[in-house]
């Protein structure tokens, strides 16, 4: 049985209770972030902080521990569940309240965390590819924070795996935003297409990372948006989050994308991230 973190306990999973008036349970009022894990380390510390900082002052919540406290409780997470590689997932709610909607004032946050183990470096996805379905974007103005109020991604993605495919692609005026737990590219003649930051997606770190390391090797990328048909004519598409690292995709609406097969520049960049990554597990190349 698993080892969580609930309001600075490290409990057994069947022993972490909430309460039912929590604002989370209720209004669905929080904000979470994930940690991808390789060889037990912690990966990209300070983008991850950055975006939880962010998220958390957007909805003017306080940070219920210090940000050497969230290290220590992550990495006593990972020590306690014998994490090798998967990722941590954390939340924090503004407490628990009457319900009323507007902000209480004075109470305490509520703060869990829990791990969970998942291939990455060796994913057979990545190796095979993956199939999306484009669907509409139904979710408020303000994709910006990493809410848990997350139905309108639940109902884009189980439309996704109704229609057999691995991701949702939503999309809306015509234009992609982003997979229901991913950033998303295709790349045309070379030059990846990736849609720029704005409150219309979420600012994935692993989509800020992959900018760098392109910027870095010299790989052509563009911010701009991109409609549905050009994902469908595009030689490659890929799609990124803190799990999957980068994962290509093979099929978008049930059509084959270049040769059916994981591309050059997907390939590249997934290597290239986990170079990156397992440098910071001081796991040698």
């Amino acid at each position: 049985m698993k080892t969580v973190f609930l309001n600075g306990e490290y409990l057994k999973e069947d022993e972490a209770k909430v309460s039912i008036f929590d604002r989370g349970f209720v209004f669905g009022d929080g904000v979470y972030e994930v940690v991808p894990v390789v060889a037990s380390t912690v990966l990209d510390k300070e983008p991850f902080f950055e975006r939880f900082e962010r998220s958390l002052g957007e909805l003017e919540l306080q940070w219920p521990l210090s940000k050497d406290e969230f290290l220590v409780m992550i990495d006593e997470l990972i020590k306690r569940n014998d994490l090798k590689e998967g990722g941590v997932y954390m939340q924090v709610t503004r407490g628990v309240a009457p319900r009323d909607f507007g902000y209480p004032k004075d109470i305490k946050p509520t703060v869990m965390a829990f791990t969970f183990a998942k291939e990455i470096i060796n994913s057979p996805k990545a190796k095979s590819g993956v199939k999306v379905v484009t669907v509409d974007d139904i979710r408020w103005k303000r994709r910006d924070i990493k809410s848990i109020a997350l139905l309108g991604q639940c109902m884009a993605k189980e439309q996704a795996v109704k229609k057999g495919a691995y991701e949702g692609w939503m999309v809306e005026d015509g234009f992609v935003t982003e997979g229901t737990a991913s950033s998303a590219y295709i790349v045309k003649d070379g030059k990846i297409i990736t849609r720029p930051l704005s409150n219309s997606i979420l600012s994935g770190i692993r989509r800020k990372l992959l900018i760098e390391l392109a910027k870095e090797h010299g790989v052509e990328l563009e911010q701009r948006l991109f409609t549905v048909d050009e994902a469908l004519k595009a030689d490659e598409a890929f799609l990124s989050s803190a799990t999957t690292f980068v994962l290509p995709i093979v099929e978008i609406d049930r059509k084959q994308i270049g040769d059916g097969k994981p591309g050059p520049i997907a390939k590249k960049m997934r290597q290239m991230y986990i170079d990156s990554a397992l440098k910071i597990a001081g796991v040698e190349l």
